[in-house]
């Protein structure tokens, strides 16, 4: 699915859009990152390989971003979040792994425009310079006081992940930093 076909809750058009996405199916997958068994039982049940550190790798929107050492976090399509945390947990028995499905934990808005590394830069503390970070780079961090999480899709859109109980309050501060009245003057 592209970008332009995945529907909206809300959205708000400022210097960048800001897109409140509908619910997607997410598993959370502990264990040992280096382990073949893990690594292919990823691949064979999402279609993406474990991608390197801190970094989002994604075919179509099915996706897996590393998380920490120890963790990935798997995007698939909404509702399909239990089926593939009992397919992994089957296929990595009596191994040291844990799949979760954590669909309903969290939300994910997306960002489109130009300009959206402004936007994140006012609110996380993440060198965005082109350079620093580019396409398919991962931070978990914080934006303002929210823990959250994003990555770059490509130039012109991001994704940012937070948990559901501050979904309204993210999506009042990503308008407020895409607001064209609180663009950032360079002198």
């Amino acid at each position: 699915m592209s970008n332009s076909q995945i529907p909206v809750t809300q959205s708000f058009d400022g210097v960048v859009e800001v897109l409140a996405l509908p619910a997607q199916g997410m598993v959370t997958l502990r264990g040992d990152l280096a382990d073949e068994r893990l690594r292919e039982a990823v691949n064979d049940t999402v279609g993406v390989e474990v991608p390197l550190v801190r970094r989002a790798d994604f075919q179509d929107a099915r996706g897996v971003i590393w998380m920490s050492p120890d963790e990935l976090l798997l995007i698939v399509g909404a509702g399909q979040g239990a089926a593939i945390a009992d397919r992994l947990q089957t296929s990595l028995a009596g191994g040291h792994a844990l799949a979760v499905d954590v669909s309903d934990a969290r939300v994910v808005f997306e960002l489109r425009g130009r300009r959206l590394r402004e936007v994140i830069a006012k609110l996380a503390p993440v060198d965005m310079s082109p350079d620093a970070f580019t396409p398919g780079d991962f931070r978990r961090t914080r934006f303002g006081q929210i823990a959250a999480a994003f990555w770059l899709v490509d130039d012109t859109c991001a994704r940012v992940i937070c948990f559901r109980s501050v979904a309204d309050y993210m999506f009042g501060m990503l308008c407020h930093a895409a607001d064209p009245a609180a663009e950032l003057i360079v002198y």
